[in-house]
């Protein structure tokens, strides 16, 4: 199920993107293996990166180390259809972030089933527009945005009449530190927008990308490598094949015990209260006629019997009978 039916289904699950972005190093067969991976572990979706130099910044940008690199790590039209073949040959959403209009246009001919606009689109209002035009739906990051231009892009989509937004709360700092990570963000832009907010993570390890699915983050994305140490941008701060599954394993564990808002007793824990709660016994032998007093009455396991919130009706009834010491009391046992 692909992730806009997925929230319009409202589906228990988080969904998972494997943020591949660069990790493949220009290497096809490497970026094989790693779409293979993000499946065995379990992950919704594998995502590439499409963009070229002149996408990405101005030329006097570049030192010739910087423009070796993104010749080699860049995905052409031919790279990027054969991943999204693979992708659907073995069971996994291929998706792709682009950088330019041009780039937009051609991940919808590869037919991508969503756009993902990163988070140095926040302010490029006409890109959010041109992709907001397609009526893919669009998968948001907000790092680096303020509230007011997160609010400017969410309406420049809005205005071409796409509303099928999902906003991800993202900190643009690799890694971050835990106390700049403020995963209440996810709630307010879930209030303020009324959009389905997820989290793109770039912490170190497993717990803050399963703490986003306990605040109700309803896709995680994370950078994915097959080996942290391999020469590269993003490798240290991605998630291996064995974290990857730990989050996605973890994330369906923790949305099924979030539950719902109702207080609701399961059929196994109904059962339970036979076994672990307590019922009035007597604590000592009780002749009949006696008149019961408090120090007549204990409370022990099972809870077969008269619940120990009624001790305070008992006390000062007569015992219709002998009531021998430990035994379970009820009703029929008072005058």
């Amino acid at each position: 199920m692909n992730l806009w039916n997925r929230l319009s289904q409202q589906a228990e699950q988080p969904y998972i993107i494997a943020e591949i972005a660069a990790n493949h190093n220009g290497d096809m067969a490497l970026a094989e293996r790693m779409v293979e991976q993000a499946k065995e572990a379990g992950c919704d979706c594998v995502k590439f990166q499409s963009w070229t130099k002149t996408s990405l910044m101005v030329k006097s940008g570049y030192d010739p180390e910087l423009e070796r690199t993104l010749d080699q790590y860049s995905m052409t039209e031919e790279k990027l259809r054969a991943m999204k073949s693979l992708c659907d040959h073995i069971g996994i959403d291929f998706a792709c972030t682009p950088f330019s209009r041009s780039e937009v246009d051609l991940l919808v001919r590869i037919g991508v089933p969503f756009l993902k606009l990163s988070s140095t689109e926040v302010t490029n209002l006409p890109l959010l527009q041109h992709a907001g035009s397609t009526g893919l739906p669009l998968v948001m990051s907000t790092g680096m945005g303020t509230e007011e231009e997160i609010r400017e892009a969410v309406q420049a989509v809005e205005e071409t009449g796409n509303t099928r937004i999902v906003l991800l709360h993202c900190v643009s700092v690799y890694p971050p530190k835990d106390e700049y990570v403020n995963l209440n963000n996810i709630d307010s832009l879930r209030e303020r927008f009324g959009y389905p907010t997820g989290f793109s993570d770039h912490t170190l390890g497993t717990a803050i990308p399963l703490a986003a699915v306990a605040k109700g983050a309803c896709v995680i994305e994370k950078h994915f490598t097959l080996d942290q140490s391999l020469p590269g941008w993003d490798h240290k701060v991605s998630a291996t094949p064995e974290q990857m599954k730990e989050i996605v394993d973890g994330a369906r564990r923790i949305k099924a015990a979030l539950g719902n808002y109702e207080r609701q007793l399961s059929a196994e824990e109904q059962d339970n209260r036979r076994i672990f709660r307590r019922s009035i016994v007597a604590s000592r032998d009780i002749p009949a006629g006696k008149m019961i007093e408090a120090d007549d009455l204990d409370a022990k396991r099972p809870g077969t019997g008269l619940s120990p919130s009624l001790m305070k009706h008992i006390i000062g009834r007569t015992a219709s009978r002998t009531i021998g010491c430990d035994e379970l009391l009820s009703e029929k046992d008072f005058a």
